[in-house]
């Protein structure tokens, strides 16, 4: 039998070529078959995409730390009586930096690069009807009310340029020099020759040409730290005089020669402003509803060595820088335009845009101490100063001179805020392509679904079924009558044995295999 199945292996193995080739040729075919059947059966549509309720958006206005809220023009007290022409005049003068940007770069705060558009319309409007003015505002504008996030109004103060003596020497009557900015004052992202460096953050003392010190304090500098090197621009009386200029951010001196020096603010030390008004306050000195710059100069002359002392305390120091101005002209704000006497406001420059427009309304001691004179005024932000901070904050600028001063030195009041948003940027408008939370559930289904604190409320173990299923019932008293509710058994459930763990089985360590060899003889 061995010969003849050798003899017919040859022909098994063709014919099972044979079957394996002939099912490589039906293969395409029933493939294809099975394709054409796929696409004969009727498709379904595809299930929707459930796209969330509530997706994240950024929000079309957000002011950090400030909440606001539309108003409407006749909303607002105060606002057909003011005078609109003034206000526009004022806002044309910061329209001038503003429309002529080309290409300004992309601004992080609310209002951003948005007043170009009315201020490309300002350029070339000139108006000298006050209701045309007022036409203007609100043909261009959205009023919204402003205020820090949980309250209802701002704060206002006051500022002004004072008028003070000085010389361009120093001798026994002028002695307390007005110094300009060091060479060896250093803040991060500038360089000296930036004009006006910022008025808030870290400012160092550069040794060498890598070693970074905090700089002098006010005590150091006013001891002679940079004393002797070509620094004094001119010099004063009194150091109240320097400290209330410092304060204001720029002075008018008047040179015993007979010229007027204005010099305006360039830098500081790097030290956060400490008022010295409130350390008066808190000393029992000056009574709160009494306290102003004009008491704060006259309790300095009167205590000349306690003032000494009481000035340390702000380890703040500005330096200035002289600027070319006649003495018609008026003080030139942050934005680097000529401020407005009752029309130009400082404004926390992290939160605004200079040119802004604000109507501020209150009641303040304008006509004197104790007075609530009516302010209703729309305002333009054309200045910053350190100690304004916040959505709802503005220094109202009054002008140069005693008189201004001691107006701009009662100032401490709360005041109610609307700012003047470009229509471009309504946030009533955007707002509305927010979408909104889902309506209300009914009492109804809310009492289906009641929603519990699990922290507050942790969930109860569930009661031990089959031993209460297992006790028996007590008996009734004797007497009583049966109950007439039908019994209600609770279903037992049997419990369901858990497997049995399997068997731990110890490795056991595989003999080792021994080969051998075996040598196949021919």
């Amino acid at each position: 039998m061995a010969p003849e199945a050798r003899a017919n292996s040859p022909g098994l193995a063709r014919l099972a070529f044979g079957v394996i080739a002939l099912a490589w040729l039906l293969a395409p075919a029933d493939v294809a078959a099975a394709r054409h059947a796929r696409s004969q059966k009727p498709s379904q549509p595809a299930p929707p995409v459930r796209h969330l309720p509530y997706p994240e958006l950024e929000l079309p206005f957000q002011i950090n730390g400030g909440q606001y809220a539309p108003v409407a023009w006749s909303q607002i007290a105060g606002w057909s009586e003011d005078d609109h022409l003034a206000a526009y005049k004022a806002f044309r003068v910061s329209c001038r930096p503003i429309a002529a940007q080309q290409k300004p770069p992309a601004d992080p705060k609310a209002l951003g690069t948005s007043l170009r558009d009315p201020c490309r319309v300002a350029k070339g409007l000139e108006l000298s009807d006050g209701v045309k003015a007022k036409a203007f505002f609100e043909e261009h504008f959205v009023p919204v009310r402003i205020s820090r996030l949980g309250e209802g109004e701002g704060f206002v103060t006051g500022y002004y340029e004072p008028i003070v003596d000085g010389s361009r020497t120093e001798n026994e009557v002028y002695k307390v020099p007005v110094y300009r900015r060091p060479s060896n004052l250093f803040v991060r992202g500038t360089t000296q020759g930036s004009v006006g460096l910022p008025n808030k953050g870290q400012v160092f003392r550069k040794i060498g040409r890598r070693k970074l010190v905090p700089y002098y304090n006010r005590a150091e500098i006013e001891d002679g730290a940079i004393a002797d090197r070509g620094l004094e621009i001119c010099f004063l009386k009194e150091q109240t005089d320097l400290l209330f200029s410092q304060i204001q951010g720029s002075a008018r001196v008047s040179l015993d020669d007979g010229s007027t020096l204005r010099i305006n603010y360039d830098a500081h030390n790097g030290y956060p402003y400490t008022a010295v008004g409130r350390i008066l306050i808190e000393r029992n000195i000056i009574p709160k509803d009494q306290m102003s710059m004009q008491k704060i100069r006259e309790w300095m002359e009167q205590n000349p060595n306690e003032a000494d002392e009481l000035r340390r305390q702000n380890k703040s120091y500005v330096f200035f820088r002289e600027v070319q101005l006649s003495d018609k002209d008026e003080a030139v704000g942050a934005q680097g335009v000529p401020l407005t006497p009752g029309r130009s406001i400082a404004v926390d420059k992290a939160l605004h845009v200079y040119g802004t427009p604000f109507f501020i309304e209150g009641e303040l001691p304008i006509e004197s101490e104790l007075s609530k004179t009516p302010f209703r005024r729309l305002m333009i932000a054309q200045d910053t100063g350190s100690a304004i901070v916040g959505p709802a904050r503005a220094d109202l600028y009054f002008g140069a001179g005693f008189d201004a001063g001691k107006v701009a030195g009662r100032l401490r009041h709360n005041a109610r805020f609307v700012m003047l948003v470009p229509k471009g940027l309504d946030p009533g408008a955007l707002g509305r392509k927010m979408p909104v939370p889902d309506p209300r559930p009914s009492e109804q289904i809310a009492k289906l679904f009641p929603q519990t604190d699990p922290s507050k409320n942790p969930a109860k173990p569930p009661p031990d079924v089959t031993a209460a299923t297992s006790a028996k019932p007590a008996a009734p008293p004797p007497g009583a009558a049966p109950s007439q509710a039908p019994a209600v058994q609770a279903a037992v459930a049997t419990p369901v044995p858990l497997p049995e763990p399997r068997p731990k089985v110890e490795a056991v360590s595989p003999q080792p295999r021994h080969l051998r060899r075996y040598r196949h003889r021919r």
